[in-house]
C-alpha cells in the first residue's frame, strides 16, 4: 500500500505529550506499507482491533487505544490516506465518516 501522509503522523508524535505515539505509529506505517489490502476483511485480518466504518474509513487503535488513527483506504488503487490522528478524547469530537 502507498500511505499518504507520513508527515501527519510525524507532526502528531512531535507534539509535546505525544512522544509515546512515535514507535506505535512507525510500526503501523511499516505494516501498512508492506500490506496489500484489497478489501476491508484483509485489513481486519491484519489488525483485529481495527474498526471498519462508512466511506472506506478504518479506525486503528494506537498505543493500546490511547490514540486513534483514521484512514481512508482506496482499495482498487492500494492507497491509504491518513485523515486523522489524535487522542481518544479528540476522536470523540469528530465525525469519522467526514474527516
Amino acid at each position: 500500500m502507498r500511505v499518504l501522509s507520513r508527515k501527519t503522523l510525524r507532526e502528531f508524535w512531535e507534539q509535546p505529550g505525544h512522544e509515546d505515539a512515535e514507535q506505535p505509529l512507525k510500526a503501523w506505517f511499516r505494516e501498512a506499507l508492506n500490506a496489500d489490502w484489497a478489501n476491508p476483511a484483509q485489513v481486519k485480518a491484519a489488525f483485529r482491533s481495527a474498526s471498519i466504518v462508512g466511506a472506506n474509513r478504518v479506525v486503528f487503535n494506537i498505543a493500546g487505544n490511547k490514540y486513534r488513527l483514521v484512514v481512508h483506504v482506496n482499495y482498487p488503487y492500494r492507497f491509504v490516506y491518513v485523515r486523522f490522528v489524535g487522542t481518544h478524547r479528540d476522536y470523540d469530537q469528530i465525525d469519522v465518516t467526514k474527516v
